[in-house]
């Protein structure tokens, strides 16, 4: 790749620093449409080729631009609420069409949408506006088992999982076809700040990603990770979250241990040496996201606190689902996805609690804590609240609704309403990071990857 005298980073953000201004996410079809557009225009750059059908029939295509004899795998979809990369691939492939320097780094094999069916269900919020309300009230994501990212062969102590979906058969046939050197997993979060998390620990890697971010304007997230499991290798940088690790987590507190999904596609492409990156990057921002100053508040009380707000709402959510659960179509995603959803948080609250009552009580809660730990909870709201809105709703558009499904119908309506007002009011504080931004910091720490793994080998 191309360097200027300030080193191949510099060069990499500059190139990252021309993505287009960009104001609203694409949807299933126009992911197709702009990249077979871009292959009938350069036949002689990119090779398209099906890989698999999605289980609603959507065909799925991989491009491929690049020369040898390395391969990089970029996907995007993985998540289909997470639409950022999408259009970190077609940018990519863009890029590539049009730089021969580029070009020369690799083989770049880019799958544009590795799940159109749970995609189509989230676009209807791609087009804006971009407000956490409007979000969650169009927001979908699958269940455990039906998400391509957690979907993989799994076989641990009493862990056992085989239930492979068509889009997770198609990628791994794909990687272990191509044995890529690199791959790049396409997420994002949703409030908060920049995080990344990375296979393998490279050297100069956590600074440079942390360069990238702020060559953006973009705080990193310093407060609670998503996870207790993940092992931080930098200040918002960590070890790629497993699925082994988060059952020994679970199995030592003495909790239920996670059985209803599998492994991770990174997990999957370590059998080849492959290193993965996920860079995960919010639609908002807030102040107090890298705000490490302490509070008054003990840490280990603000756990416990947002644990016990959480398990209030999940419970609420949960009645109202028992009432209405015999009236809601068994093949609906949405129905599927908040009927596995919900047992599933609920194990969150009694985990943080058990995790609380280990901290030294003189351990104070960060101001990004403090800020973060609630808004978790304000996420899973509007989230999965949003899910069982749409899923009843649905039922009752469909003209043929039970009786007895109105009147949770109408005590939902009011309590997510109640959620939507207290997220609205928040928004004077929130800042809407501009796509282009987003898709920058992606695409830079996927180039910056490809460097820093080639570093180690010479």
């Amino acid at each position: 790749m191309a360097a200027t005298n300030d080193g191949p980073l510099q060069a990499i953000l500059e190139r990252a620093h021309r993505v287009p201004d960009l104001t609203h996410f694409p949807g299933v079809d126009e992911i197709s449409a702009r990249l077979d557009v871009l292959t009938d225009q350069h036949p002689d750059l990119v090779t398209r080729r099906r890989i698999g059908t999605s289980r609603l029939g959507d065909p799925i295509t991989m491009y491929s631009i690049g020369d040898g004899p390395d391969q990089a795998l970029v996907y995007a979809g993985v998540h289909p609420n997470e639409p950022i990369g999408f259009w970190t691939a077609i940018h990519l492939a863009e890029d590539l069409c049009a730089d021969a320097d580029l070009r020369a780094t690799c083989r770049w094999n880019i799958i544009g949408c590795i799940d159109p069916d749970g995609t189509r269900l989230n676009e209807g919020w791609f087009d804006g506006p971009f407000t956490r309300v409007h979000y969650g009230a169009h927001f979908h994501r699958p269940a455990p088992a039906e998400q391509v990212e957690w979907s993989f062969p799994f076989q641990y102590k009493n862990a056992y999982f085989d239930q492979v979906l068509p889009e997770t058969l198609a990628l791994m046939r794909v990687i272990d076809e191509l044995k890529p050197i690199i791959a790049v997993s396409l997420h994002n979060t949703e409030l908060g700040g920049v995080y990344y998390y990375v296979t393998q620990e490279l050297e100069g890697y956590v600074d440079e990603l942390h360069a990238v971010a702020a060559s953006f304007g973009l705080p990193l997230d310093l407060g609670e990770p998503e996870t207790p499991v993940a092992r931080p290798l930098g200040p918002a940088v960590f070890e790629m979250i497993s699925a082994k690790a988060t059952y020994d987590y679970a199995e030592r507190l003495g909790l239920p241990t996670p059985s209803g999904s599998g492994g991770s596609s990174a997990a999957y492409a370590e059998r080849h040496g492959t290193v993965t990156l996920i860079a995960e990057l919010p639609y908002w921002t807030h102040p107090a996201v890298d705000d490490e100053s302490p509070t008054d508040a003990p840490y280990g009380q603000v756990l416990t606190d947002a644990a016990d707000e959480l398990e209030r709402d999940l419970r609420e959510m949960d009645e109202i689902l028992q009432q209405v659960r015999p009236y809601l179509s068994d093949d609906s995603q949405l129905v599927r996805g908040i009927t596995a959803f919900l047992p599933y948080l609920f194990r969150r609250p009694e985990r943080d609690r058990r995790r609380a009552a280990e901290i030294d009580p003189s351990r104070r809660a960060t101001v990004a804590e403090a800020f973060g730990l609630p808004d978790i909870n304000r996420m899973f709201r509007l989230r999965y609240g949003g899910m069982l809105v749409r899923a009843v709703e649905g039922e009752i558009a469909r003209g043929s609704a039970a009786a007895a499904i109105h009147a949770p119908a109408k005590r939902l309506r009011e309590l997510y309403c109640a959620w939507q007002d207290e997220a609205a009011s928040l928004d004077v504080q929130l800042r809407t990071i501009p796509i282009k931004d987003l898709v920058g910091v992606q695409y830079a720490a996927a180039l910056a990857l490809l460097n820093a793994v080639r570093r180690r080998a010479d």
